[in-house]
């Protein structure tokens, strides 16, 4: 028998039967593909489809399988939850005072100062004088800042020493071999923001005990 239009690899098996339980997602399809501003053609070119393939989705005639979906959220840029028209919680933009408690990790303590979920995390931290975590240089995709709220900071960057006191801060590339330890006897304490570039932790990304260089935490 000849094969049907739909038979290649757009078609591929799971794409009518094991999909059967999946909200329907022609109406997003459409409205994506159109806020993308790409025609018919050159969205099912990105996504490898043929244009007939991806007009059966849009129009309901067709379900795609997960993998499919997958693609086609890459090709939008959007996420597979959107795709499916479902809506994503709202984050609360607010942190409380006595909001989340505090944490300590190899004896320096944080809070957390942003909500989660983002590209970035924020936190207060207080770094104990001679806790400044051995030899222990951190080097990881992303960007980080921080300001000195009290006492005073000794921030490593590549070959150079920065001494920081209340009020100093510091923005730099994290791919900078990095180290920071309080340089008086009170410790110090700062905020501290960096990017979650490439890191799948949802925890504190500051402290802990790995002794590896090419980390995605501090």
């Amino acid at each position: 028998m000849t094969p049907g239009p739909d038979t290649g690899p757009e078609g591929a098996a799971g794409t009518d039967e094991a999909t059967d339980e999946l909200p329907a997602v022609a109406p997003q399809l459409r409205e994506l593909r159109r806020r993308a501003g790409l025609t018919l053609e050159a969205a099912a070119a990105r996504a490898r489809l043929s244009p007939a393939h991806l007009s059966r989705l849009e129009t309901g005639r067709r379900q795609p399988s997960l993998p499919l979906l997958l693609g086609l959220a890459r090709t939008y840029g959007t996420t597979v939850s959107e795709l499916l028209g479902e809506t994503p919680a709202v984050a609360d933009p607010i942190v409380r005072a006595g909001g989340p408690g505090a944490r300590e990790a190899d004896g320096w303590t944080y809070w957390q100062a942003g909500g989660s979920g983002r590209g970035m995390q924020a936190l207060r931290v207080h770094v104990p004088h001679g806790r400044s975590q051995g030899e222990l240089v951190r080097v990881h995709p992303g960007e980080e800042w921080l300001y000195v709220l009290e006492g005073r900071l000794r921030l490593h960057l590549g070959e150079a020493e920065h001494l920081l006191e209340p009020g100093d801060s510091a923005h730099f590339d994290s791919l900078t071999p990095h180290r920071i330890g309080a340089a008086s006897v009170g410790g110090a304490d700062l905020l501290f923001v960096h990017t979650l570039l490439q890191s799948s932790l949802a925890g504190l990304c500051l402290g802990g005990t790995t002794t590896h260089t090419t980390t995605h935490h501090r």
